[in-house]
């Protein structure tokens, strides 16, 4: 078992805080901490960081933690702290970015087809604000509509958009390491496998057979970036002191 290095042993520590002592305190971090749609009122720039110190759940909690440890351990081995680091949050805060951005195309999509029918826009703040709406001026699905209404008031939490950089950048650099998922136990290279589970979250995030409330987009942005920053320092050997 590898050793805990200081910037990944720090940043556990922080997410595991963050996680335990709002529900021991008894306060609820979610509007000032995870990332909103950039119109809701609790939105702020500062959530494309906070965002990745925060979790759904235990489960949630425990796998990007887990992941972050065991292919983020051997790149701040080889990297150091500080450009680690530097990765680390450069493919969370893309994440978040590129996350917004997909959500502003389908958000905007459904905006437009509502001016269209003739909603005006104060009426379609208040379908955001209350999540009712009149079926006699609105031709949309449901479906449509629950997901319109979803895109604005739902936030992203955790640091899975991070933890896709690492794991990206752990492929680029070991490709022939073997890897495996817990209901598919079959060991198969890194090269392999990690562009598979990008091509499912690209599929999940494009279609509606999503299972659950994941931000796939968030996932598929920290690949990029973190592809991007990897591809690079590689290419280059560059040395951040």
């Amino acid at each position: 078992m590898p050793r805990l290095t200081q910037a990944i042993k720090h940043l556990i520590i922080i997410n595991v805080i963050l996680f335990f002592a709002p529900q021991l305190l008894n306060m609820d971090l979610t509007n000032l901490f995870a990332l909103h749609y950039p119109t809701n009122e609790h939105f702020g720039f500062w959530q494309y960081i906070t965002h990745m110190f925060m979790h759904g759940g235990p489960a949630h909690l425990l796998f990007n933690m887990y992941g972050l440890w065991a292919f983020g351990t051997p790149l701040e081995q080889m990297w150091g702290r500080n450009k680690f680091i530097f990765f680390y949050f450069s493919a969370g805060i893309g994440a978040g970015l590129i996350y917004t951005l997909a959500n502003y195309y389908q958000f905007n999509g459904i905006y437009e087809q509502l001016i269209g029918m003739g909603v005006s826009p104060a009426e379609i703040q208040n379908i955001l604000d209350m999540g009712r709406y009149n079926d006699s001026l609105i031709t949309l699905s449901n479906k449509e509509m629950s997901e319109f209404y979803s895109l604005y008031n739902t936030p992203a939490v955790g640091a899975s958009g991070a933890v896709y950089g690492v794991l990206v950048a752990f492929g680029l650099t070991y490709p022939n390491a073997k890897l495996a998922l817990i209901f598919f136990p079959v060991p198969i290279a890194a090269k392999y496998f990690i562009p598979l589970i990008i091509l499912s979250d690209l599929f999940f995030g494009m279609t509606s057979y999503s299972i659950g409330n994941i931000a796939h987009f968030a996932h598929v942005g920290g690949a990029i970036i973190g592809f991007i920053i990897a591809w690079y320092w590689k290419k280059n050997q560059f040395r951040f002191h």
